[in-house]
């Protein structure tokens, strides 16, 4: 089972790369222009007696027919294989998940490498999620599989050990509770950067800047419906968030004896917290800019990353079970 959830998720991987490979194709051929092409005029035939004369009149033309290119044509079909090859590489990135589980006889949380996979999973299924809802929003999905590339891959290079037992810090039903809402939150801001940075992007692109990479918006949709979902998905994942941090500081009173004791990931976590609400006041406040308050959201992103690899990496505390220090 263990060596068959490596191969899904390697496969899963390609999927995800054929994905962002269409969907380049779909960027790049998205702004092709309609070919209009002018229907011809029908001919009639008028009796005699009517009018001033009877023969064949002219009727008025009929309106121009809109119909795509062809490179437009070829931009939506890569653009529905790449939103097939997504949902693909979901269900084998579920499926990897759901093998490692298997063998390791716990749910799939219990180093990095495990973290990182179900978080990027999450982020897939909500992504799926909002292109049913909003098809298009498409093009997104270029910037999604990316980012679901580079940490799959740096996950299946740098993350990767053994599958192991449960150790015994974590035994315990707390452990479904606080680590399934900080996977399934983390998941939903995973995605909710993808249209924070987008809209920024498209937000300078309509303000007239032409430079790089400001040019790499110009085929993004509408930067108000860009915000609004950024907005969403995190006024929909803090709530999540926030009950992830009590669970975990109820958890470790009741496995240290304290609820909180400024351990490297608990001060992440916290910092986290305080700049993702930092952003949804300022959002909801109508004299800082929309511009600003996305770049908070952003820079939550960031802590998050920090929290994930960096702590691990660089510090050690008592959550320093993550299978890489």
């Amino acid at each position: 089972m263990s060596a068959l959830s490596d191969q899904l998720v390697t496969f899963a991987i390609l999927a995800y790369l054929v994905a962002m490979i269409s969907h380049a194709v779909e960027y790049a051929l998205g702004n092709a222009r309609a070919v209009t092409a002018k229907a011809a005029p029908a001919r009639e035939l008028v009796g005699a007696g009517v009018g001033a004369a009877g023969g064949i009149v002219e009727p008025p033309a009929a309106p121009a027919e809109i119909r795509p290119s062809r490179s437009a044509e070829r931009a939506r079909l890569a653009g529905r294989i790449a939103a097939g090859l997504t949902a693909l590489a979901a269900v084998l990135h579920l499926a990897g998940l759901v093998t490692r589980g298997v063998a390791a006889g716990r749910m799939p949380w219990g180093n990095m490498y495990e973290f990182v996979l179900t978080v990027t999973f999450i982020g897939a299924a909500a992504w799926l999620v909002v292109l049913w809802k909003r098809p298009s929003l498409r093009q997104l999905g270029l910037f999604l599989t990316l980012v679901m590339v580079l940490l799959l891959a740096f996950a299946e290079l740098k993350l990767k050990v053994a599958v192991e037992p449960l150790m015994p810090a974590l035994q315990s039903y707390w452990f479904l509770i606080h680590v399934s809402t900080i996977v399934f939150a983390s998941g939903i801001f995973l995605l909710g950067v993808v249209p924070a940075v987008a809209y920024l992007l498209r937000a300078g692109w309509e303000q007239g800047r032409r430079s790089f990479p400001y040019t790499l918006a110009r085929r993004l949709p509408g930067a108000a419906g860009l915000e609004r979902l950024t907005f969403t998905l995190h006024a929909f994942a803090f709530p999540i968030f926030t009950f992830a941090v009590i669970a975990g500081a109820i958890w470790a009173e009741a496995a240290w004896g304290r609820a909180w004791g400024w351990d490297p990931k608990e001060t992440w976590a916290f910092i986290s917290w305080v700049v993702y609400a930092g952003y949804l006041h300022a959002r909801a406040t109508p004299s800082v800019k929309r511009n600003v308050a996305t770049w908070i959201a952003v820079l939550g992103f960031l802590t998050m990353l920090m929290n994930l690899f960096g702590v691990n990496f660089f510090f050690t505390g008592l959550h320093s079970y993550a299978g890489v220090n």
